[in-house]
């Protein structure tokens, strides 16, 4: 993939923002509820750029490419897992991919989302309207993938999210995802926190939680200010007995070439494979749906490969 925030930073700029965005894993209450927090900043605005989106825009997908980084603190190996919301707004739906690498990517079926009149707030239930929200899982040796699917209660992904655990898996959940703009609208601080109940949680620890985490200033707001994310969990935490377990970087990241592309081209039926050597365009300009990187692919290679 090409990123456009390798013109947009410096090779020294990307470091310094690339060290910040990270997950950590935690465990409150002795153990009984485990959480994930990550700091996306970069990575929002990595995808942000790549795709060319606008604030609502990034505003959605910015929320489900967080939530794909929190849901990676349960993926091990080579397993991965797909977050997709299904509806029937002028988002169209959402395919967000995640891997235990921390690797994400993923995109908005409308990439430009229309609005009647001033957006005057972020308020995306309009935007979402009815539909599913769906978490498939691709373990490494099942021979089939997993999926969960529940209907969009509450138009939103992070309570709808919440509900999906609690609905499909029985399991106490509760996300707040967070992007926060400035005023000429750029995103200073993007990020989120999962927490979820394990067995021999008490029913007032999993309420002093969701209350603590309704309390609190956003993720995205609290970065902006330059606060770390396993720094947010010790201070907003402290009278839960927060203990971090492990981090791993997260990052806008997507494996697709143009070798893939190419192989792409050659799954296309005969007749349409001679027309591309014989009539082109060329060069044969290709976008990968997952990041919106673009690959020209040349005469010379068509014909060499078709």
């Amino acid at each position: 993939m090409e990123k456009q925030s390798y013109q947009k930073y410096t090779p020294k700029e990307l470091l310094e923002k690339r060290a910040k965005d990270k997950l950590f894993n935690f465990i409150l209450e002795k153990g009984s509820i485990r959480g994930a927090i990550v700091q996306s900043t970069l990575m929002v605005n990595e995808m942000r750029d790549n795709f060319e989106l606008g604030i609502l825009e990034s505003y959605i997908l910015g929320q489900s490419y967080t939530a794909a980084a929190l849901l990676s603190s349960q993926v091990k190996g080579n397993d991965r897992l797909t977050l997709k919301i299904s509806c029937d707004g002028p988002v169209g739906g959402i395919v967000v991919d995640s891997n235990s690498y921390g690797e994400i990517r993923g995109y908005l079926k409308n990439q430009s989302i229309p609005v009647n009149g001033v957006l005057e707030n972020l308020d995306i239930s309009e935007y979402l309207g009815s539909g599913y929200i769906s978490i498939i899982k691709y373990l490494e040796n099942a021979k089939q993938p997993y999926e969960g699917q529940v209907p969009l209660k509450y138009r939103s992904i992070a309570e709808d999210l919440a509900n999906y655990f609690n609905e499909s898996e029985q399991t106490p959940s509760a996300f707040q995802l967070s992007i926060h703009y400035d005023r000429a609208g750029d995103i200073t601080g993007a990020g989120g926190i999962f927490l979820q109940a394990l067995p021999g949680a008490s029913e007032s620890s999993i309420e002093n939680l969701e209350n603590t985490l309704l309390k609190m200033e956003s993720p995205g707001k609290l970065f902006s200010q330059g606060f770390g994310a396993d720094e947010l969990v010790l201070k907003e935490f402290a009278e839960y007995g927060p203990k971090i377990l492990e981090s791993k970087r997260v990052e806008f990241f997507c494996r697709c070439s143009e070798k893939q592309m190419l192989t792409y081209l050659t799954m296309l039926p005969p007749d349409d494979r001679k027309d591309i050597k014989e009539n082109g365009p060329f060069p044969l300009e290709i976008r990968c749906h997952s990041c919106n990187t673009r690959y020209s692919i040349s005469r010379d290679k068509l014909q060499a490969n078709l």
